[in-house]
């Protein structure tokens, strides 16, 4: 007998699905998955950083850049992190990581600013005037709290947009819109301040562009060709059409370029607007309008303490160096005003160069205030930097408020550099004219014949702008007295009584106020540039008083600057009549009766040519607000509307699903109540609970009729109300699902009557949060 043949067992191949993941399988590796993983949120980060360069071009220092790089990695990377998260929570986590990153800019800015107070202080102080500072800080723009916060958190929600968009849905290309919107925002608030963005909107492009060609992140092993098992004719349609789609948007590519290039093209040399024209600055308040006014109250009370002052640097020989703290270069014929544009400012205010040989001196105060009421801030001339208080600056002329307020105990530091112009220069300099000193050439109508006529004696008989106003200077004190309790005034009919009225009847005497307001009024009737500066001349250095307050003209010459003159009498000497010098008409009529003369004298510009250094606004702020931060603002609203879906919907799971039955019943209870609101048909509060179901059976019944049976259901919870009511503890959890369940139903049926609008609005409607139960 022969053996049996061997049993042979061939075991088939196991399918090509079940080969390992990697280069040996067929699919792609880790490394690969990373790679492609990579260009998309790289060049979501790249973007958004890119719109931080461009807007950093009018800040002082690179820290905006930073806070705003800073900004698109952490919105980007916590959108990558929580990919496999539920998109609802994503929006929480991220808008807390904002939160963070936020307050550490604040901090990292406030210290860079050196800003006084805690981090809440200057949280809240940002987040209130953000955006009108923004558009009104000078520039360049130090970066502060109220600087950075609108940027860095504009960008975190274009990082946080763009990525669920991008990554989460997949579509890249409308992913783009959040970064795009925050550049073009980025350069509509740079405006004309700073060249062409050219090279970083040709790398913005070019990330951009990048980050479409390169492969999805969610590319996974080769399958088979979609249309490889039709039929040849119907494979050869599908392709036609895929070919005929993909030219048809090329055409349409080419098109809009061929018709945008030209516009684009026209445009190029155009000049941006800027926003910043159409917001209105800080303002002083009137009390600062004319602190002229305030010296005669100050000389009634020499006493009175309002500043406290160190000086560190350039102390000299000569004494403490004056403080400076209004300028007024605005006359109507009744007050003069400051008329200064601030611009709030950082620490580091722009520097303007002195004229040529003009001699500089550092000074470096500390000032602490006492009873100095208003906003202007007193300063050395010329301020190049301030610690210790937020400002406002006025390059014209060099003159600082502090736009809260000063309040006593205020400290801060200034580093200010003084200037000497060279005296030998000022006999033969000469005055400018035309209409960029118009504004300071202005005379308003009604000036006295009286003084018309002086200023023309005076001006007749010294020819050169310098010997002209030394003259005035001269007259003014040789011929008038200094009085604390002469009354305060320097309208035309006050400065004329200070210069001609009777010596034993209280005129030819006055304050600084009248001697600077009739110099400056005098030489600009003899054809000078002139200007009233109010500030303290302190006799030491320490406590500065209200004895020390002082008024004094300045001139401005060409090449020279503006100089100051003093026409203040000399202490030691008796003034003269001036009816030895100067001899009026016998019989004048009254000021307010002197017609207004139709000819000015020949050194006298014509008042028209000045314009209006006060202005009215250009344009109302908040469009322009809106329109500058329409980006930033749309990325708000949508961060709003999830925040508010996302609380809508933890209200209905919570009201369903926690507590004991009874409460989950009140639950329902209130679902169905909250529709019945949102449906514009409210149960009143005076209803029983079977009214109420009877009322939501009727609204829906009226706006559909197939849900009636759902309806019908909510007499079953009214009565599960009751028992819950009357009979506390005896509801069951199965008695609660069964609430929950015909809830749901009806809020369902109920909003599914509505149009898409209002069902999109039902689901974000804050109603629901704040009603009253």
């Amino acid at each position: 007998m022969g053996r049996d043949p061997p049993v042979v067992t061939v075991t088939p191949p196991r399918p090509a699905v079940d080969a390992p993941a990697g280069p040996a399988g067929g699919g792609p590796g880790p490394v690969a998955r990373v790679l492609r993983a990579v260009p998309v949120p790289s060049a979501l980060i790249v973007m958004i950083t890119l719109a931080g360069v461009v807007l950093g071009r009018v800040y002082a220092d690179p820290l905006l850049t930073r806070l705003t790089a800073g900004a698109a990695v952490g919105s980007v990377l916590v959108s990558v992190a929580a990919r496999r998260l539920p998109s609802w929570l994503v929006a929480p986590l991220s808008v807390a990581a904002l939160a963070g990153w936020a307050l550490l800019s604040l901090r990292l800015a406030a210290a860079h600013a050196a800003l006084p107070g805690g981090l809440g202080d200057v949280a809240a102080d940002a987040a209130r005037n953000a955006i009108p500072r923004l558009l009104t800080a000078m520039i360049p723009v130090e970066p502060a709290p109220d600087t950075v916060l609108v940027p860095v958190v504009a960008a975190w929600l274009a990082g946080l947009a763009a990525a669920e968009v991008a990554l989460r849905a997949g579509r890249v290309l409308l992913g783009y819109l959040p970064p795009v919107l925050l550049y073009a925002g980025a350069l509509y608030v740079v405006g004309p301040n700073a060249g062409p963005a050219v090279a970083p909107t040709v790398l913005f492009a070019a990330v951009a562009a990048v980050g479409l060609a390169a492969p999805g992140g969610r590319a996974g092993p080769a399958g088979p060709d979609p249309v490889a098992g039709l039929a040849p004719a119907v494979r050869a349609a599908v392709r036609l059409r895929l070919l005929a789609a993909s030219a048809a948007g090329v055409a349409v590519v080419v098109a809009l370029a061929a018709l945008l290039a030209p516009v684009v093209a026209g445009r190029v040399d155009d000049r941006p607007v800027d926003p910043r024209r159409y917001v209105e600055p800080p303002q002083v308040e009137s009390l600062d309008e004319n602190p002229l006014i305030r010296i005669s109250g100050w000389a009634l009370n020499p006493d009175q303490k309002l500043l406290d002052v160190r000086t560190e640097a350039g102390a000299t020989d000569a004494g403490p160096p004056r403080i400076r703290l209004a300028v007024l270069s605005d006359y109507d014929g009744v007050t003069w005003r400051v008329g200064a544009t601030y611009r709030n400012a950082g620490r580091i205010l722009p520097a303007t160069d002195p004229a040529p040989g003009t001699a500089t001196e550092p000074v470096r105060q500390d000032v602490t205030v006492a009873d100095l009421t208003g906003r202007l801030l007193p300063a050395v001339p010329t301020p190049r930097e301030v610690t210790g208080a937020r400002v406002a600056y006025d390059p014209a002329t060099g003159t600082l408020i502090r736009p809260e307020g000063l309040a006593p105990g205020l400290r801060y530091t200034v580093a200010s550099v003084r200037e000497q112009p060279d005296v030998n220069l000022l006999s033969t300099a000469n005055v400018p004219a035309g209409d960029a000193v118009a504004r300071v050439l202005r005379v308003a109508d009604g000036a006295p014949e009286q003084m018309r006529r002086l200023a023309t004696q005076l001006a007749e008989e010294n020819g050169a702008p310098y010997a002209r106003a030394s003259a005035i200077a001269d007259f003014l004190a040789e011929h008038y007295r200094v009085t604390a309790d002469a009354p305060s005034g320097h309208a035309y009919p006050n400065l004329g009584f200070f210069l001609f009225g009777p010596r034993n009847g209280g005129g030819q005497r006055g304050t600084s106020e009248q001697f600077a307001a009739s110099f400056a009024v005098l030489g600009r009737l003899a054809g000078l540039p002139t200007r009233v500066v109010v500030g303290f001349e302190p006799k030491a250095d320490g406590p500065v008083r209200a004895a020390d307050a002082y008024a004094w003209p300045e001139v401005l010459f060409e090449g020279v600057g503006w100089v100051p003159f003093d026409p203040m009498p000399r202490p030691d000497e008796e003034p003269r009549p001036v009816e030895e010098d100067f001899r009026p008409k016998p019989e004048d009529p009254p000021p307010s009766e002197v017609p207004a003369p139709t000819v000015e004298p020949t050194a006298t510009p014509p008042a028209a040519a000045a314009p209006d250094p006060r202005g009215g606004k250009a344009g109302p702020g908040t469009p322009v607000l809106v329109g500058g931060g329409v980006g930033a603002l749309v990325l708000l609203l949508g961060a709003l509307l999830l925040t508010l879906a996302t609380l809508r919907r933890n209200l209905s799971r919570g009201r369903l699903a926690q507590g004991d039955p009874g409460r989950r019943i009140a639950g329902a209870w209130r679902e169905v109540t909250d529709a019945l609101r949102l449906a514009g048909n409210p149960a009143g509060a005076d209803l029983a609970a079977a009214e109420v179901a009877d009322q939501a059976r009727r609204t829906l019944a009226e706006a559909q009729a197939g849900q009636v049976p759902v309806a019908a259901e909510v007499a079953e919870l009214a009565d599960l109300l009751n028992q819950v009511a009357f009979a506390p503890g005896t509801a069951t959890p199965a008695q609660a699902d069964r609430a929950g369940a015909v809830a749901t139903a009806y809020v369902t049926a109920l909003r599914a009557t509505g149009s898409r609008w209002r069902r999109l609005l039902w689901t974000v409607h804050p109603g629901p949060l704040r009603w009253r139960r």
